[in-house]
């Protein structure tokens, strides 16, 4: 029998008061482990724990906290092949996502925000000459912007990615000197508290980082509205993130939000369909479209459509779907039962509004055990349909024809969401123009690449602030203003 996980409170391996849940594995529905049910007074005491180890954390040498972050990595690398095991058994992904995006990013984002952590806090402002007046004397005014440690953050993260969503909120703050409270997601947090483990063999302080969890939202509510939290740092549905975002709202706590997307793909007509495919197609297969970057809405000139159709059907039709533990399996199964049936509801849907089903629609055969989505692409689609507007989260793509660079445009922008699009076209200062006239945090133009020093968040509904590279030294940090006479 597996040994109960147990809460990591104020650098203690705790009992949970609630009892334990079952973390179940998505692609034989087997047990995986059981992790600790918080009560709000446990949850509390993380936050008071952070809220006590802030003082001397924030002081130590920026030198000493890169060493511990280095560290940490060094340790994941160590135990990769478990490391990845275990995300693998709760979160349904293949062994190659586990392995490459999920524990290899974690392990790398501990490594660059070991370097952010040596990165200068300080920006110098010119000089101001100001005159006598009320305000004092005359005289030269220097000043400094100080980048200062927000306080204990609430870190609140995604079941789509186990490790690397984690370790881009955790490895940040901690560089920039602030504590952390972790509520993983309840589908799969027991990655986390490995990552917990690791932290505290490398050397981190007691209570500098704590890690609760729970299936319901108890643990949740408790972490984002106990007075001992400064920041809340959410990955999440954009109906979640707004009501921690009304919580903060009554407390002025500082937020950092990536939520929904529905990305819009703009395929022109000078395109390259096959490159376009390509990248599209990764919301079939890349964490079995759960992942809120994916180009899940495609927007493509008429004279391409038919052409671009036919290809996508053909590749959503040759990807093999099955167990992510076997070798070869592309497209594994989503996170829950739950998260299953309410894709299958809206491929439903889009049949009762009107969508063409030209590949998928149904459940995958041979797999009675597990949670299996076929790769599924809905035609004839139009701009007002539910499967075109909201976020489905799987793999499936809505495809609606649009006549010209105008009308494209105007689609693209016309969505609640606005986090990463994507422009396809063989000119590339077309598709530069095109880009920047998306209301996105972010354009891919020809690729689904990321660079990972770019600011990454979302416009409109898809989120508030930026992350990723020194961005989320950023997000993780408050400006001060130093000035003095010179």
């Amino acid at each position: 029998m597996t040994t109960p996980q147990r809460l990591f409170i104020g650098g203690e391996w705790t009992e949970p008061d609630d009892g334990h849940y079952e973390v179940i594995n998505p692609a034989t529905e087997d047990v995986v482990g059981l992790a600790p049910e918080a009560s709000r007074a446990q949850v509390y005491a993380a936050a008071a724990a952070a809220r006590e180890a802030f003082p001397a954390w924030s002081r130590t040498r920026p030198e000493q906290r890169a060493a511990i972050l280095d560290r940490a990595a060094d340790l994941m690398q160590r135990d990769f092949a478990a490391n990845a095991a275990l995300a693998r058994a709760e979160s349904g992904a293949t062994t190659g996502t586990a392995r490459s995006m999920q524990v290899a990013i974690g392990a790398a984002r501990f490594r660059r925000y070991a370097r952010g952590a040596l990165e200068p806090v300080e920006e110098a402002i010119p000089p101001q000459i100001n005159e006598a007046g009320p305000m004092g004397r005359a005289g030269i005014f220097g000043a400094l912007a100080v980048r200062q440690p927000v306080g204990v953050v609430t870190c609140i993260t995604s079941y789509n990615n186990p490790w690397a969503n984690p370790a881009g909120k955790v490895a940040p703050a901690l560089a920039m000197g602030n504590t952390v409270v972790v509520k993983p997601a309840p589908q799969d947090p027991l990655s986390v508290y490995r990552m917990a483990e690791v932290l505290a063999e490398a050397g981190v302080p007691a209570g500098v980082v704590n890690v609760v969890t729970g299936s319901g939202p108890v643990a949740g509510e408790a972490a984002v509205d106990s007075p001992d939290v400064d920041m809340v740092s959410f990955t999440g549905s954009t109906a979640v993130g707004q009501r921690i975002a009304e919580v903060c709202g009554r407390g002025m706590k500082r937020q950092l939000m990536e939520l929904g997307g529905k990305g819009a793909a703009l395929v022109l007509d000078d395109a390259d369909l096959d490159a376009a495919v390509a990248g599209i197609g990764t919301t079939f297969s890349f964490y079995s479209g759960q992942i809120c970057t994916a180009p899940t809405r495609v927007l493509v000139q008429r004279g391409v459509h038919g052409a671009l159709i036919e290809r996508l059907t053909a590749y959503a039709g040759h990807l093999p779907v099955g167990d992510p533990a076997a070798k070869g399996t592309v497209v594994g199964p989503v996170i829950s039962a739950a998260h299953r049936d309410r894709i299958e509801s809206y491929v439903e849907l889009g049949r009762k509004e009107g969508a063409r089903v030209v590949a998928g629609g149904e459940r995958p055969a041979g797999h009675d055990r597990g949670f299996y989505v076929a790769p599924t692409l809905l035609a004839d689609c139009t701009n007002d349909m539910r499967v075109v507007r909201e976020e489905i989260f799987g793999p499936v793509v809505v495809v609606v024809p649009f006549d010209d660079e105008e009308e494209g445009i105007a689609l693209a922008n016309d969505s609640d969401y606005g986090l990463i699009d994507y422009v396809w076209s063989g000119d590339v200062a077309r598709a530069f123009g095109v880009a920047r006239r998306l209301r996105a945090g972010g354009v891919g133009v020809n690729t689904i690449g990321r660079n990972m020093e770019a600011p990454f968040g979302g416009f409109k509904r898809s989120g508030v602030g930026r992350d990723v590279g020194s961005y989320a030294l950023h997000a993780y940090s408050e400006l001060q203003a130093i000035v003095w006479p010179g």
